[in-house]
């Protein structure tokens, strides 16, 4: 518990003032402006004019960033939304991020990595993948965190070594800024202080109030956006 403690601050730096955004999702992804998510029964929502609009299609994750705007459904079909139109690309994802800078990337149903124009593997095991500008991060079966850096345009590998970050989280984002922020197992939110193109890696995790238990968060231009665990929407500025 004490070596837990001091991997996860609790230090308040910035109080957030979160409001209650109506409906419902199961997950959400912001990014480049943008606010895509999915519903229990897998309907697709995009935020427009400050409401709800339903896109049609059904998928069970769906991403939005640099690299577009990507899904994956209930059988792990993966969809890249062009001209408003979800068209299939090849493989199997359970889960896809488009925070790359011009790639996409995702994990299998058995927890193996992929990235780029044709699912370039990498190694190692993780069930949740999101990447920024510089920096791809990971969570494994465990909850261990891990960080892969060196990622470019043109290697979104990276340096193919991962390394391990203290703590515990049940998923991670990477924002389009490069910001990182995660959910524990209890439903507590962290985001990775330090973080910059020099040090990918940051300094430590704190821990960010909202008052309820989330499972998932999200990242973009001064906006946190989180899903409780009954599917109720916050959106969080400072």
């Amino acid at each position: 518990v004490h070596y837990l403690q001091a991997i996860f601050s609790t230090t308040i730096l910035t109080a957030l003032e979160c409001k209650l955004v109506p409906g419902f999702l199961k997950q959400l992804d912001a990014g480049n402006g943008q606010v895509f998510g999915v519903t229990s029964s897998n309907t697709v929502f995009t935020l427009y004019g400050g409401a709800w609009t339903m896109i049609r299609g059904s998928l069970k994750h769906v991403s939005v960033g640099p690299a577009g705007v990507w899904g994956v459904d209930s059988s792990n079909f993966i969809y890249r939304l062009q001209n408003g139109e979800w068209v299939v690309v090849g493989g199997l994802l359970k889960q896809v991020d488009a925070g790359g800078s011009v790639f996409a990337a995702g994990v299998n149903m058995y927890d193996d990595i992929f990235c780029g124009v044709g699912w370039k593997t990498l190694p190692g095991k993780l069930k949740y993948y999101s990447c920024g500008p510089y920096s791809c991060w990971g969570v494994n079966s465990a909850d261990q965190i891990f960080i892969m850096k060196d990622v470019t345009s043109s290697a979104c590998g990276g340096s193919l070594n991962w390394e391990h970050i203290p703590g515990a989280l049940s998923m991670i984002e990477v924002s389009t800024d490069g910001k990182v922020y995660g959910v524990n197992s209890n439903g507590d939110v962290f985001t990775r202080d330090g973080v910059s193109p020099r040090a990918p890696a940051g300094t430590g995790w704190r821990h960010i109030p909202i008052g309820r238990a989330i499972k998932h968060v999200s990242y973009d231009l001064g906006h946190l956006w989180a899903i409780a665990k009954d599917d109720q929407i916050l959106e969080c500025t400072e």
